[in-house]
């Protein structure tokens, strides 16, 4: 039987004596809350942020306010800068951070409904992935939520580059 994200997440943090921390804002503690889930989960994660609002994102998470103006809440740029600033705040190995637009409202034409950003920070680098997901806004929470928790398995496994 296959392991849910959440219990091979946690299997990888206890083999691998990890500390793992969030900060999300579409997904709103949807990735924290699976991660919780799990019992043991207290092992390896402290905690995590839901910074919906720019100010959030400033105050808590140290996201510039240049980032945000010239990049806004959703790229690259800022999920990047909530993975770093998650695993500071935290004291983490390992954070990972969730921006995107949920809907119904709030896509453009350049950063359409389903619009999500990653982010991973680590002690020995830096990733994101970019993605475009359907579906409602329930369903883009939990498709960004599994995105994110992937992510972190992923790079436990040794498959980012």
């Amino acid at each position: 039987m296959a392991l849910a994200l959440e219990e091979k997440l946690r299997d990888l943090m206890r083999e691998r004596r990890l500390t793992l921390a969030s900060a999300e804002s579409c997904t709103g503690g949807l990735v924290s809350h699976r991660i919780t889930n799990v019992s043991g989960s207290s092992e390896f994660f402290p905690g995590g942020l839901v910074t919906y609002s720019y100010e959030s994102k400033v105050r808590l998470l140290e996201v510039s306010w240049e980032t945000l103006n010239e990049h806004g809440a959703v790229s690259e740029a800022t999920v990047m800068a909530m993975a770093r600033g998650a695993r500071k705040l935290f004291g983490t190995d390992i954070s990972v951070s969730v921006t995107g637009i949920a809907g119904p409202t709030g896509g453009t034409a350049e950063k359409p409904v389903g619009t999500t950003w990653v982010g991973l920070s680590a002690v020995d680098g830096e990733w994101a992935r970019h993605f475009l997901w359907e579906g409602d806004r329930e369903r883009i929470k939990l498709q960004s939520s599994d995105a994110a928790l992937q992510f972190v398995i992923d790079y436990l496994e040794g498959k980012l580059a």
